[in-house]
């Protein structure tokens, strides 16, 4: 499934081809990992949402549209849980920023602990010795992929069996994974340290990983940690409190403008072009920003590919950037003749770090950055504000929102369960 083209129409292909399973067979089959090649219980569409070549709207229609709100309910929660996690990241971008140097500082204290540099060696190469660990990190660097609960397994074990800092095993995903999302990524792991909910950390437990594996890897109690607690003493202050979202300046009709293609949003055919006077069109390939250290080439093809499907669909030669130096934005927009970039909503993380960068330079040429924001996230974010029963809530309200309330049956119920799914 990771070696198809990324593509709006393989996007779709794929959503259509999983839509018999995001039901039941879904509710009941989705945490088993049967490994590499064999997660057919998943739709694997996660490196197409990322980009949103397939958007989070159109898998909650085709699954409400499949199988109705029952059936599908458990399916679009865990699609409504990544916008709760880009929300709730975009309420408190100081999350960001403190994971941003926090992973710096770990990383510079590798280049003079000898100790730490050759257990973190054996932990991303997958030669620490537990099997299930190391099968897991080899499948991420082969594949860019890893199954949802082999993510909680993995960071888990990373955390509190051997003992490593956490933001390092989260800078690990983030270069290798193909779905790299800076929100999902950092709270997914801050989920299991028990930095999320504050104290309750997710423990990895052997006869866990063996049922839900299917008795691929029968790791023993004595393998793993026997007394998990959550690392909210490192952080005594707590969460930092929920700010406003942040409103975008919307695209002026009729000014001269550079439409900005990035991978947060490789569907700018989705918003009104007709008005917008483009003078230019560019790709801006920034999946290296994700980390100080090397991005896997796997990584930055498939955002290339997917960069480039997006440019074709526009009607537009497009311009291939790369996010270097961050003034260069503002000198090829002026060479345009643009006064405005217009651009799909840029979310926390690094690429909104590298466009804050290049604001002095772009309003020193009198440009201003302009950003469309889709209704999915307008009607998500404002409830993500603490955990996600929350947002669990607001379901139906969300589906009202943005137009599926007629999908289907009827509105999803909120549930009865006042826990949130499992994540990674």
């Amino acid at each position: 499934m990771l070696s198809e083209p990324a593509t709006r129409a393989q996007a779709e292909a794929l959503l259509h081809a999983f839509a018999p399973r995001m039901g039941q067979n879904y509710a009941t089959r989705r945490n088993y990992d049967f490994g590499p090649g064999a997660h057919r219980n998943v739709s694997g569409l996660s490196p197409f949402v990322r980009r949103r070549l397939v958007t989070e709207r159109d898998l909650v229609a085709t699954a409400l549209a499949a199988h109705g709100p029952h059936a599908a309910e458990k399916f679009v929660q865990e699609v409504i849980w990544r916008g709760y996690f880009k929300g709730w990241l975009e309420r408190r971008p100081g999350i960001w920023a403190s994971y941003c140097a926090g992973r710096d500082n770990d990383l510079a204290l590798m280049d003079t602990d000898r100790r730490l540099r050759r257990d973190v060696a054996a932990a991303i190469s997958g030669t620490t010795g537990l099997a299930c660990f190391d099968a897991w990190a080899q499948e991420l660097t082969t594949t860019g992929y890893l199954h949802n609960h082999a993510r909680m397994w993995f960071a888990s074990i990373w955390i509190f069996t051997l003992g490593l800092p956490w933001r390092l095993g989260a800078d690990f995903f983030l270069r290798h994974l193909l779905d790299g999302d800076p929100a999902s990524n950092t709270l997914g792991w801050r989920w299991v340290a028990g930095l999320h909910t504050r104290g309750k950390a997710y423990a990895a437990q052997a006869h866990n990983i063996a049922q839900f594996t299917d008795g691929r890897f029968t790791p023993r109690d004595t393998d793993l940690a026997a007394d998990v607690e959550g690392l909210e003493r490192t952080e005594p202050d707590g969460l930092p409190s929920v700010t406003p979202l942040r409103t975008p300046i919307p695209p002026q009709p009729g000014v001269p403008s550079l439409l900005l293609i990035t991978e947060e949003d490789c569907r700018p055919e989705d918003f009104d072009l007709t008005t917008i006077d483009i003078r230019a069109v560019a790709t801006l390939a920034a999946s290296t920003l994700r980390s100080p250290l090397p991005v896997p080439g796997r990584v930055a093809g498939f955002e290339g590919a997917a960069l480039a499907d997006a440019a074709t669909r526009t009607g537009h030669a497009a311009m291939p950037l790369h996010a270097g130096l961050p003034r260069d934005l503002a000198s090829f927009a002026a060479r345009a003749g643009a006064r405005q970039i217009v651009t799909p909503f840029i979310p926390q993380g690094p690429l909104h770090d590298w466009l804050q960068q290049a604001a002095p330079d772009l309003d020193a040429q009198g440009i201003r950055l302009c950003e469309w924001q889709r209704d999915w996230d307008r009607a998500i974010w404002p409830h993500a504000t603490a955990g996600f029963f929350k947002v669990k809530k607001q379901i139906p309200a969300i589906l009202r929102a943005v137009g599926l309330e007629d999908a289907g049956t009827g509105a999803i119920p909120p549930g009865a369960s006042d826990l949130p799914p499992k994540r990674p």
